[in-house]
């Protein structure tokens, strides 16, 4: 999933580089902000302060205003994906009228309903659509030195504070969803148990149900990946797809995080909790450093 939203979000960039195709619901940046020397200052910023409010609203138990705020960035960053899509389709008229359209329900089961499959189909699109309003406002140079500064910030909120697993587990158990790829796994004894109780109480309610596989002792272990060690390859990709105008200089960097991020999956430990963007950072860096090697000898 990791790799296909690296995939759809070039896509998604390629659209929006065009020379002709402007990014709708006034996320286009003036000319004058884009790639500035303020950009880096303005997004670290904007950062801290959507981190500071969400831990306020968590405090003071704001979770209706939360769920209004993270279903308002879905249905645009849904938009901004599915109105390339519909482009490329050549459908030319009110693309992006219809691509919101078409966002507002996949956003809502996503924030108000517990669909698993609509959740990870959400999360390959979410992810390219932000990514667009980005790229324009970084730089090499930028981009290098976010990496950098967000990669120590989740080595100090997994390791040291435990600051993304509170976050995880608040969204998990009391928002009930997750800004990121999810994906729930059983032992087979427990699928067992799980098909057994299903078949013997069809009629019954989830609740009902909830409370059975509580009783049997079932466990179910989740594999997860925040948005943001997925949002900041396919940044990175996209910036060096616009200065370079080259495809494959793009693709190094996606499959250079792609290795980084598998190689923590094989030898991460199950229930425990890893910071992912030092190790997609380290990933990225020396793909950055195999594109320069290879531009040096106009090899790409």
């Amino acid at each position: 999933m990791f790799f296909v939203t690296q995939l759809i979000g070039l896509f998604v960039i390629q659209g929006y580089n065009n020379g002709t195709t402007v990014l709708p619901y006034g996320m286009q940046p003036p000319p004058e902000v884009q790639k500035t020397s303020t950009s880096l200052i303005s997004i670290l910023f904007a950062f801290a302060i959507a981190i500071t409010l969400f831990f306020i609203l968590t405090k003071i138990k704001a979770e209706n205003f939360i769920r209004l705020w993270f279903l308002t960035v879905t249905v645009i960053a849904l938009g901004l994906t599915i109105n390339i899509f519909l482009l490329k389709i050549n459908l030319t008229y009110y693309t992006a009228f219809v691509a919101i359209i078409i966002a507002i329900p996949l956003a809502y089961i996503k924030i108000f309903r517990r669909d698993l499959i609509v959740h990870n189909l959400t999360e390959l699109l979410i992810y390219p659509g932000i990514a667009a309003v980005f790229i324009p406002l970084l730089n090499v140079f930028g981009i290098t030195i976010l990496l950098l500064i967000i990669s120590i910030y989740d080595i100090w909120a997994v390791w040291h504070s435990k600051v993304m697993q509170k976050m995880a587990k608040y969204q998990i158990n009391t928002l009930k969803f997750f800004t990121g790829f999810f994906v729930p796994y059983a032992s087979e004894k427990d699928k067992l148990k799980i098909k057994t109780i299903r078949e013997k109480y069809a009629d019954k309610d989830d609740k009902f149900l909830q409370k059975k596989f509580k009783n049997a002792g079932i466990r179910v272990n989740l594999a997860i990946l925040g948005g943001g060690d997925v949002i900041f390859p396919i940044i990175t990709a996209g910036i060096f797809y616009v200065i370079y105008n080259s495809v494959i200089s793009a693709l190094i960097i996606t499959i250079g995080a792609t290795i980084a991020i598998s190689s923590l999956f094989f030898f991460a430990k199950k229930k425990k909790f890893y910071p992912a963007m030092p190790f997609i950072t380290i990933g990225i860096y020396l793909a950055m450093i195999l594109v320069w090697i290879l531009q040096m000898f106009h090899l790409i």
